[in-house]
């Protein structure tokens, strides 16, 4: 059997950007943070994200006709935590947007996504949700909040 403490500091040495997907749910905001984000396909436009099949928010969100996913910024770490809690209101302070069909985005994240489900494959303690863009947006400036070593970082230019 693999020690799982060990498996677990192996995945944390490679980095990762930090998603937040969100939509209204009974006219309230409802999110949970992935840092399993990745780009899938172009034609059709997908895109992934792993969910823990412990996860009681994303049973909330699957169904959604559409889905907010928003790559947070270097800066959002505070926003990232809050999103992540168990407990209270995770948007208490957050400023967002209502998009087309529901799906909530973060202001301040360096893209948007507008996605709805896809497919999504049973994978272990996880699932794969395999997400379909219909729209997107993307910021001139900034740079995204990335998770590597259990800790937050930022990008730093080289050259």
């Amino acid at each position: 059997m693999m020690d799982s403490t060990l498996l677990r500091r192996a995945f944390a040495s490679f980095p990762s950007g930090v998603t937040a997907v969100c939509a209204l749910v009974e006219k309230e905001p409802l999110g949970m943070v992935c840092s399993t984000f990745t780009s899938v396909s172009l034609d059709p436009p997908l895109v992934s994200i792993c969910v823990q099949a412990s996860s009681i928010t994303w049973p909330r969100l699957r169904p959604r006709p559409r889905l907010g996913l928003s790559v947070l910024a270097e800066d959002q770490d505070r926003a990232c935590r809050q999103l992540s809690s168990k407990s209270g209101d995770r948007f208490a302070g957050l400023p967002w947007e209502n998009g087309a069909q529901g799906g909530v985005f973060l202001h301040g994240a360096v893209a948007w996504f507008a996605c709805s489900l896809h497919a999504e494959v049973p994978a272990g303690d996880h699932a794969i949700a395999l997400l379909e863009i219909h729209d997107l947006r993307t910021m001139t400036s900034g740079a995204p909040l990335i998770f590597h070593g259990s800790r937050f970082r930022r990008l730093e230019a080289t050259g």
